[in-house]
């Protein structure tokens, strides 16, 4: 009953948000995440092996800066989710300067795409208003949420658009599925979720665990397969969406090389925004055999 009674407060707090400006709603997010930094807890914890191993090279007192300013991204972007879920699409599209490679009206374009999205800090956006920008229809997978409610309330503020979502279980037949039906569809694969249908890789020098599922559904569809990044930008000016052209001569025939591949490309993108990377995702948590937990923290 009491977890109820929390989630409902909360929806009803975000509710509440979206009605105030957005620039209000940022600089409050970004309090608060400055404010949860100097909590110590397991997610700090989490961000800062995270960023030790792929920046090896930074001091200390770099990598403290660092953590510091992703804690402010990262609970900012939750705290956005009131205007992104519950604002209006007037609102929401004023927000958001699209940067796009490809003319998204061509006729030259596929109706069936796959759309790489990562997971940066503004994704939530992105991934709204991807199928409106493109003027056709999109689905995407999810992943389920720990509370039924909160997971009811996205999968809502998410598809108001026509996007189509479903839950991630068994996510390869039914991506699959929509492309035939030529339709396009959204994926964010650069997370860990565990050995099944994946392989290590390097990102930033480390073996991950990377899920080899986009080029064996390029290879089987035929789709071009389109990254596309979304950046909050400076000084509460909103975000920017930046859709860039299909990967060439993607995929390969190998799954290690495709999977290379996304995380090379994923890397030129983090190295723009290190900040806005959602960091606090175990993305080492699954290891290669006889390798330790780089997270478990020692008992001495």
């Amino acid at each position: 009953m009491l977890k109820r009674i929390g989630m409902c407060f909360l929806l009803g707090l975000l509710k509440s948000l979206a009605r105030l400006p957005y620039g209000l709603v940022a600089r409050l997010g970004d309090g608060l995440g400055w404010a949860l930094y100097w909590v110590p807890g397991r997610r700090r914890h989490i961000v800062r092996v995270n960023l030790a191993q792929c920046f090896p090279d930074l001091s200390d007192q770099q990598l403290d800066v660092l953590v510091r300013q992703h804690f402010r991204c990262a609970i900012r972007s939750y705290v956005e989710r009131s205007f992104q879920w519950f604002g209006s699409i007037e609102q929401l599209e004023r927000l958001v300067q699209v940067d796009s490679e490809i003319d998204l009206h061509s006729n030259d374009l596929p109706a069936s795409l796959l759309l790489l999205g990562f997971h940066f800090v503004g994704q939530e956006i992105g991934a709204i208003l991807i199928g409106r920008l493109l003027g056709r229809e999109c689905c995407g997978l999810y992943q389920t949420f720990p509370d039924s409610t909160l997971e009811a309330v996205a999968k809502a503020a998410r598809s108001r658009l026509g996007l189509e979502i479903a839950n991630r279980t068994n996510g390869g037949q039914k991506t699959l599925r929509w492309l035939r039906e030529g339709k396009s569809v959204a994926l964010a694969p650069d997370m860990d979720f565990g050995p099944r249908n994946s392989t290590f890789v390097p990102f930033f020098g480390v073996s991950a665990c990377t899920l080899t599922s986009v080029g064996r559904l390029a290879r089987i569809s035929g789709a071009p397969v389109v990254p596309f990044t979304v950046e909050v930008l400076p000084d509460y000016r909103g975000y920017r969406l930046k859709i860039f052209k299909p990967l060439e001569n993607f995929p390969a025939d190998n799954d290690d090389e495709n999977a290379r591949r996304m995380n090379d490309f994923l890397e030129q993108q983090v190295l723009t925004m290190r900040e806005q990377y959602y960091w606090m995702h175990r993305r080492f948590k699954t290891r290669p055999p006889g390798e330790p937990d780089f997270y478990a923290r020692s008992r001495a």
